[in-house]
């Protein structure tokens, strides 16, 4: 599905308008402005799937942000943009294929958040754990001395007697009792696999996603994971996505269409073109035989 066809972005002519009238001099950088007429690109069309491809500073998340305001995406995590940035962004102009019912960014910032929240969660549950099994183990080594541990000596006692009354429950191991009283861990085993949780959980419905890095924190594997459910996603559901990325793995996705950003000017590239799948491939090239 495609909800957004292209995104215009201001003409030369118009940047300098904007930059000659400013007047200012506190001011050594005007971006966003001249980034992207210094590499000719002045409109982007969308597909499907699009990839925006990039090194560092060649505007890829830049472009992801833009498009973001424009068409009021939702954020999960705070976007603090340049002097600039606001000017430039009304400069632009969106075409609608359709209109998304709802369009959400999703950052490696979000990532990064998501992973320390499930490890903050978990953290507390383990201290919680580590505490029920201190009570099960003092109460049966009270128990083994004081024969009226299960004596309840006024309603002041109640709680401390109700807790005793079940850790001595014959059938009541130490596992059932700390079980039963603590909630279960979030299934965490690395930033990897709750990374890729984190994209399973946000891309879940018809939308437009503008995703920006989304190979940060995942392996290989993961990656591959990641780029086989966007694609499955892509042809089941009326989505579109629109990816920031140097991921090979990403970038190699069927039917995406890809912008090479590093280029002069700036335009549509076969993804085994780009530079750094290229280095990819001479480096695998040169150490083919240590795979034989």
């Amino acid at each position: 599905m495609i909800y957004i066809r292209s995104l215009k972005l201001p003409s030369e002519r118009a940047e300098i308008e904007v930059i000659k009238n400013e007047g200012r001099t506190c001011f050594n950088s005007f971006y966003p402005f001249k980034i992207f007429t210094e590499k000719r690109l002045f409109d982007i069309e969308f597909d499907g799937i699009t990839m925006l491809y990039g090194g560092n500073g060649s505007g890829k998340s830049t472009l992801i942000n833009v498009l973001a305001s424009k068409i009021g995406a939702v954020r999960y995590s705070d976007f603090n943009g340049a002097p600039f940035f606001d000017k430039f962004t009304d400069m632009c102009y969106v075409e609608y294929g359709r209109t998304p019912q709802s369009s959400v960014v999703l950052t490696s910032d979000d990532v990064f958040d998501y992973v320390l929240n499930a490890r903050s969660v978990n953290s507390d549950i383990d201290e919680k754990r580590n505490e029920l099994i201190d009570d099960y183990v003092a109460v049966h080594k009270e128990a083994q001395t004081n024969k009226d541990i299960l004596r309840l000596g006024g309603i002041d006692d109640y709680d401390r007697w109700k807790n005793a009354l079940e850790i001595l429950s014959r059938k009541k191991t130490q596992s059932s009792y700390v079980n039963k009283r603590v909630a279960r861990d979030i299934d965490l085993r690395s930033n990897g696999e709750t990374a890729m949780r984190y994209f399973l959980e946000r891309i879940d419905e018809d939308a437009v996603y503008l995703l920006d890095e989304p190979e940060n924190s995942l392996s290989i594997a993961y990656q591959i994971e990641l780029a086989e459910y966007i694609s499955a996603t892509a042809r089941a559901t009326r989505s579109q996505f629109i990816i920031a990325t140097h991921s090979p793995i990403l970038l190699s996705m069927q039917n995406a269409r890809v912008y090479n950003l590093d280029a002069y000017p700036a335009t549509v590239s076969k993804w085994t073109d780009l530079p750094n799948v290229r280095k990819y491939f001479d480096f695998f090239m040169e150490h083919k035989e240590e795979f034989d």
